[in-house]
């Protein structure tokens, strides 16, 4: 194992001077006392700690802009945010934060910068540190139109921008010299997708030059779309919402031609389906935007944004079963106010609607209770919110405590006439003397359409309110988009299932099963090609803190963590053995540090109530 450490330090270390790993090779064939031989490799390990640390600390998120299109020619304007929606993706790798495209523009609109037009640098850099970011992507592009059988090309210019120094990124050799370059790439138009893999390993490279990824992996994963469908996507993308008919043909275009294309014969343009469900949403042809958002496979990254607002379709037309159906999957994976509370809105009037099977209505109303607590407990202060709940919590016969939900709603709205009455006859039923004044209330705020005589009168007649439904607002897309984003962890997107990648899964199936001996032979296999692999270490921690074997087991999950600070279950294992030993103020460390990755994280949760109790 001392061997395995060392050849992931090398690694490491021979990014900053090729000639110290050279030493060290050498020192290691020397036959030295073998007491010896392990105080250097304690020392050359607790440097590698030293130098993890500054590493860890220099984690960035990068911003990118659209390009500046330098050609004139607008029909050309695609272009520019073609190559920000792709390098959005292609950045996705370990180490490096991106802000997405559609949180960008919601900064720009936070801070009234129009998307229409490309902003300053001293605004770009205004716009990259209200995203919290420290990398800052721009660039132009000029096109030269087709000219007889001369294809048209593109050059494209890309530049990266330290935002808290505010100066161009530059290079260090190992000759100590600094360079700072442009990156240039030019081609033919039809393969934008391929420059946009270039560029995005480009900037990668210029950011670390020990990258693990190959050009040819960025530009197979640039290269998913064929490249008429994505343009028309992104023509579809900055077309004008007021010209309907030619954004729409634009979605439909490229749908039909992803599907037609040789390399994705018969497949979804997701990204192309999704736009065209909203685009139908907007226009209230509610079948159509169902039958596009129903298009979007489970596995795509975009399934839970359709399924939302599908389900929300549904509740709509009263359609509870299917919303309920679509929705519930959703509600663990995203933890969203806004999910919480429709899933509970939903099952409500799905348990108003089926009062003639009690005991299926009872338990939707149980259903609907819960994720309503659950809403209310994660945002107090939504009045939709808190309305919802009190009035589950009054169909529950739990008189008081829908109460203590509504008096909130109506300090929110003063004019919420329903509020008034669901709290008027909450109170009545244990003879509270403000009843009648809250009535009084509710009769001023309920004269349209003669509403509070409707309600009075079935509430008399049945003890009954179905008359008012749950609220549920529709969430502007931006609010729910930035959200689930933020929720994403950033993937690598750039390779194919490797070889290494296959390893891994044989040996994450080995350890699940128990056959730690056959694990442990895939995994020196993984490390001796891939030293850098911190799943790798992180099953070897797992299998040695199983054996008993806690030295092993520390040592492990801390190179883990040398080259994936964000694996909780390293952290959450150092801590279980540190709180094993009795060691309190490491095991609290590792505590803070695994709620640092996931405040929710349950082992960590559960760790930290084991640590309080520590040192008392």
């Amino acid at each position: 194992m001392f061997a395995l450490h060392l050849e992931s330090g090398f690694f490491y270390l021979r990014r900053n001077n090729a000639r110290r790993r050279r030493f060290l090779n050498l020192f290691l064939l020397l036959d030295v006392n073998k007491i010896m031989r392990k105080i250097f490799i304690t020392i050359l390990l607790l440097s590698i700690a030293i130098v993890s640390v500054k590493a860890q600390s220099s984690g960035d998120t990068v911003m990118i802009l659209p390009f500046e299109n330098t050609s004139n020619k607008a029909e050309f304007n695609w272009v520019g945010e073609s190559i920000a929606d792709a390098l959005t993706d292609l950045l996705k790798v370990p180490s490096l934060n991106v802000v997405s495209n559609d949180e960008r523009k919601i900064i720009q609109q936070k801070l009234h910068v129009p998307l229409t037009i490309l902003p300053s640098l001293a605004t770009s850099l205004k716009l990259a540190r209200e995203g919290k970011a420290t990398l800052l992507i721009g660039g132009k592009y000029n096109i030269v139109p087709a000219q007889g059988d001369i294809a048209a090309t593109v050059s494209v210019t890309a530049k990266i921008i330290r935002v808290n120094e505010g100066r161009f990124l530059s290079e260090e050799f190992p000759d100590g010299r600094r360079i700072t370059r442009d990156i240039i790439l030019n081609d033919a138009l039809q393969n934008l997708q391929t420059i946009q893999g270039q560029v995005a390993y480009q900037i990668l490279y210029q950011r670390d030059k020990a990258l693990p990824f190959s050009q040819n992996q960025f530009v197979e994963s640039a290269n998913k779309v064929p490249a008429r469908a994505f343009e028309a996507y992104i023509k579809g993308l900055l077309t004008p919402e007021s010209e309907n008919q030619t954004r729409e043909n634009f979605f439909k275009n490229a749908i039909r031609i992803y599907a037609e294309d040789e390399k994705t014969k018969g497949g979804i343009y997701t990204n192309a389906s999704l736009e065209l469900g909203y685009f139908y949403l907007n226009q209230r042809k509610f079948a159509e935007a169902v039958d596009y958002f129903s298009r979007i496979p489970l596995e795509s990254p975009q399934y839970p944004e359709a399924a939302f607002y599908t389900s929300l379709i549904q509740w709509q037309q009263k359609n509870y079963e299917q919303a309920l159906a679509v929705l519930r999957p959703l509600a663990e994976s995203l933890k969203l106010t806004s999910v919480y509370n429709t899933l509970g809105a939903i099952a409500v009037q799905a348990s108003i609607a089926d009062k003639k099977n009690k005991g299926k209505s009872d338990e939707l109303l149980k259903e609907g209770l819960g994720f309503l607590k659950t809403a209310s407990e994660s945002a107090p202060d939504e009045s939709n919110v808190r309305f919802n709940y009190g009035f589950a919590l009054f169909l529950s016969g739990n008189f008081k405590e829908s109460a203590e939900q509504i008096r909130p709603a109506i300090a929110f709205n003063p004019r919420d006439g329903e509020a008034y009455f669901l709290l008027a006859k909450a109170l009545e039923t244990f003879k509270d003397q403000t009843a009648a004044d809250i009535d009084n209330q509710a009769r001023q705020n309920l004269t349209a359409e003669n509403k509070y005589a409707i309600l009075e009168k079935e509430w008399q007649s049945s003890r009954s309110i179905n008359a008012i439904n749950t609220r549920v607002q529709q969430p502007p897309r931006k609010d729910f988009v930035s959200v689930v984003l933020i929720k994403k962890q950033a993937t690598p997107t750039a390779a194919p299932v490797s070889e290494t990648e296959s390893l891994l899964v044989q040996a994450r199936t080995l350890y699940k099963n128990g056959n730690d001996d056959e694990a442990m032979t895939v995994l020196r296999k993984i490390l001796s090609s891939e030293p850098m692999s911190a799943e790798a270490y992180l099953l070897l921690g797992n299998i040695h803190l199983r054996r008993g074997d806690l030295d092993q087991a520390v040592s492990s999950l801390k190179t883990a963590l040398f080259w994936d600070n964000r694996l909780i279950n390293a952290h959450v294992g150092l801590g279980k053995i540190y709180l094993q030993r009795g060691d309190c103020l490491q095991a609290k460390n590792y505590t803070s540090s695994a709620l640092a990755v996931d405040a929710e994280n349950q082992d960590a949760l559960g760790l930290q109530r084991q640590v309080e109790r520590c040192s008392k």
